[in-house]
């Protein structure tokens, strides 16, 4: 379905608490449909008259529907009311101020230009999951059954959240990628790229530069723990910097002459995958095919050299992490002197001396660490630090448990709409309520306006 925002502006307060807190959004765990008196209920608004006036008014605009031939009397949940929610979200935290036109299209995406209040351009990315892979199973009525309406939704909020913790993780650590801003539910908010697809590029005069990048690109993300599991044309924009000309490369060129240098920048993260995957060596070897492939076939490049393989990356990545902490061992070994120099003291002076000690090392190594890692954002070069970026996303919130449940969910459906959706969604409303409350309520609690309930 497209964005539609003509109805945003009019929506009253009222309308937003039915909306997000009577659980019609975070009803849909435990319901396929949200009862009416339950949604009633649940908005705190006196009297019931103004409950329903604010049902009709969202019905109208298709925020919520009513299932024909239900066995009780509710409503669920579109996309359309899930997009008003995240952009609501989005506009309350000073994000975003409009949206204009949409720029692109993926499988299981949009894209639309979005301003905020300061003017500054972004894009939005508006995850829809089971948009096009409902097509081969619609007519199966065991998955179906399941609650499929709410488990593409959830299964769209999971990879706007996996996408987010990726793309920032990246970016922090140097790789060319939009800078994030925000995620809200299935949307997240990031940094607009002036550049085109790699795969609208019909030309190049140095193909094997570009070549040579993308395939150190791909063995950079190996090396800190990541394989991008979708590495190709479609998910690589270029970008025209322009760069000053130094007179080594060009003699005959002045100094004052600049240069256009294409930067890839690399999009779209929901199935970048841990090199401990089982099949990390399949999705390696795919995504350095890909590029080859594309290479050969658009600009008649082929390169000489074979790989480079997951090993190659694997070991990399050992001996980066293998490194000594130079700092731990000073501040070790200076610790160590400081207690023997001072073992004639008493005990708690001797405490005192070493932590007075360890805070200023520490303080020293935290200081020099800064230092390593801007430096290591202009370069690019994060990954000789030996930083295993698959487990800090897992730390900081995507957990190895939704990693497996948007996992199954796109081998069962197929991202590419080519999956049978036999096994269907087996979850039970417990499962995904446990996995779904947390970022529910605190949302929730969010968004919901401020009204006065004792108003008659």
């Amino acid at each position: 379905m497209k964005l539609d925002t003509k109805a945003l502006r009019y929506l009253t307060p009222e309308d937003w608490r039915v909306l997000t807190a009577s659980q019609v959004e975070m009803g849909c765990k435990n319901h396929e449909l949200v009862p009416t008196p339950l949604i009633v209920r649940l908005s705190g608004l006196r009297g019931g008259s103004g409950a329903h006036k604010c049902i009709s008014t969202l019905a109208k605009v298709n925020l919520i529907a009513r299932v024909k031939n239900a066995k009780y009397d509710g409503y669920r949940l579109t996309y359309g009311g899930l997009d008003y929610l995240a952009l609501h979200a989005h506009q309350k935290r000073q994000i975003l101020y409009s949206t204009g036109q949409q720029i692109g299209t993926g499988k299981e995406s949009d894209i639309h230009i979005t301003a905020s209040p300061s003017g500054a351009q972004c894009a939005l990315k508006i995850h829809r999951l089971g948009r096009i892979s409902f097509r081969s199973v619609k007519n199966n009525r065991d998955y179906l059954r399941h609650r499929s309406s709410a488990s593409w939704m959830y299964m769209s909020r999971l990879a706007a959240v996996k996408e987010f913790a990726f793309l920032t993780a990246l970016f922090e650590n140097g790789f060319p990628v939009p800078r994030p801003v925000a995620q809200s539910r299935h949307t997240l908010v990031m940094e607009l790229i002036e550049g085109l697809p790699l795969r609208q590029v019909q030309e190049m005069p140095h193909p094997e530069r570009l070549y040579g990048e993308l395939m150190d690109l791909i063995l950079k993300l190996a090396g800190v723990g990541l394989i991008h599991g979708d590495f190709n044309e479609f998910n690589i924009l270029i970008r025209e910097d322009t760069v000053p000309s130094s007179s080594q490369e060009s003699p005959s060129l002045s100094p004052s002459t600049s240069t256009i240098k294409l930067t890839p920048i690399l999009i779209d993260f929901p199935q970048m995958l841990s090199i401990d995957h089982a099949n990390a060596e399949m999705y390696f070897d795919r995504d350095v095919a890909s590029i080859k492939r594309f290479f050969q076939r658009r600009f008649h490049f082929t390169s000489d050299e074979p790989g480079p393989f997951l090993a190659d990356a694997k070991l990399r990545v050992s001996t980066s992490t293998s490194k000594p902490d130079r700092n731990h061992t000073v501040a070790s070994a200076s610790v160590a002197g400081a207690g023997n120099s001072e073992a004639k003291r008493g005990r708690n002076g001797i405490v005192r001396e070493r932590q007075m000690v360890k805070g200023e090392r520490e303080k020293e190594s935290e200081s020099q660490e800064e230092s390593e890692h801007a430096a290591a954002r202009a370069s690019g070069e994060k990954d000789m630090y030996g930083r295993r970026l698959d487990v800090e996303v897992e730390a900081s919130g995507f957990s190895r448990q939704m990693a497996r449940e948007l996992e199954k969910y796109m081998r069962e459906v197929g991202v590419d709409g080519d999956g049978d959706g036999e096994a269907g969604d087996h979850r039970s409303d417990s499962e995904v309520s446990a996995a779904e409350e947390l970022d529910d309520l605190s949302e929730a609690e969010d968004d919901l306006p401020d009204i006065d309930r004792n108003a008659e």
